[in-house]
């Protein structure tokens, strides 16, 4: 699973059949210090109650794909579950 925090919505213009209800999210991934590791992506919102700012984790891949329900849409990366508390290692 992949850290990440929610910075945006994306609002499709064209929604493909089994993502009707689906909220999309621009998602800005985090290493294990909570500090940005490359590019935005876009993820489907499995749990639908992710908003801006919060600390979420995704999958990306064919796990992506058995998020959501119909499984096997056409996704990238899908929100597992939003993130209610962090613990690093400090000295790691």
């Amino acid at each position: 699973m992949l850290l990440g925090k929610v910075i945006g919505k994306v609002v499709p213009c064209e929604v493909y059949q089994g993502l009707e209800s689906v909220p999309m999210l621009w998602v800005q991934p985090l290493s294990r210090n909570l500090k940005e590791k490359g590019c935005p992506v876009i993820c489907a919102d499995g749990t639908r109650m992710a908003g801006h700012g919060e600390l979420v984790y995704y999958e990306g891949g064919r796990e992506a794909a058995l998020v959501l329900e119909p499984s096997f849409v056409p996704v990238d990366h899908a929100v597992v579950g939003i993130v209610d508390s962090v613990n690093t290692d400090q000295e790691a």
